[in-house]
């Protein structure tokens, strides 16, 4: 069994290279064919990236939509699975928060900013809150479609010996609904930092690698916006295939293992 993970772990780790060097590739051959104004080459783009890298405005950047982020997701998780529990136990409860959940997640979490920015002035907090907004929906969802598929006998189980909805609620959901609430937590995060991007660029408030990219495109530097988009693109892999996807294995063998 162990062998067989192993072999897995190290074809999905293929596919990721394969990935990147196909994306890569078609950069370069896209750079070939244009005028290096309007699509810089991958070894360029490299240099610059480690340049910024290395400065202090970089660090502010990075250190900025990285605060944005832990406060809008961990907010959205902690809420999502907080709702998405109460919802097992109390069933009307649950249909009220799908039915408002299909209604709020067909609006796109950018579309929020003009009204929070109004409400909430310029700052951090507008951009927080479109990204909770935006991470809330998955992992709410994922647990309430988990909870729907608890074997009823453990519930009965649980009833019989006089668990309370709170004692239900830890010991008898949460450990049933654990993959999919994993799962429904990278869900969440490619939508919340999605939201973060595009309301740091919306807002053009404070230091943010959204805002960042968006002034190297008004400034037309062509080389400034790839490297941002690239950074873009590693961070988001980083967290999660490294941080979330690395957390999922370690709780799922912890729970079935």
């Amino acid at each position: 069994m162990s062998s067989q993970r192993r072999v897995t772990g190290i074809r999905k780790k293929l596919a990721m290279v394969l990935a990147i060097v196909f994306i890569l590739l078609m950069w370069q051959i896209a750079a070939w064919s244009l005028p290096s104004f309007l699509m810089p080459g991958v070894p360029s783009v490299a240099a610059r990236l480690w340049e910024e890298v290395q400065s202090s405005n970089f660090r502010l950047a990075l250190f900025g939509s990285l605060y944005r982020l832990g406060m809008g997701y961990g907010s959205a998780l902690v809420l999502g699975i907080g709702f998405g529990l109460v919802g097992a136990v109390l069933f009307f409860f649950r249909e009220v928060l799908k039915s408002a959940i299909v209604i709020l997640q067909s609006i796109p979490s950018i579309a929020w900013v003009p009204l929070f920015l109004i409400l909430m002035g310029f700052g951090n907090l507008p951009i927080v809150v479109v990204v909770a907004i935006a991470a809330f929906f998955p992992a709410a969802l994922s647990v309430m479609n988990a909870t729907e598929s608890v074997q009823q006998v453990h519930v009965s189980a649980a009833r019989v010996m006089g668990a309370s909805r709170l004692s239900m609620l830890r010991r008898v959901y949460l450990p049933a609904v654990m993959p999919e609430l994993i799962t429904g937590a990278q869900l969440a995060f490619g939508n919340a930092w999605r939201a973060l991007i595009s309301a740091e660029m919306l807002v053009g408030f404070g230091k943010g690698l959204g805002r960042t990219l968006a002034y190297s495109g008004e400034t037309a530097d062509m080389v400034g916006v790839m490297a941002n988009i690239l950074t873009i693109a590693i961070l988001a892999a980083l967290i999660d295939q490294v941080i979330l996807e690395n957390l999922k294995h370690r709780l799922l063998k912890y729970q079935y293992v």
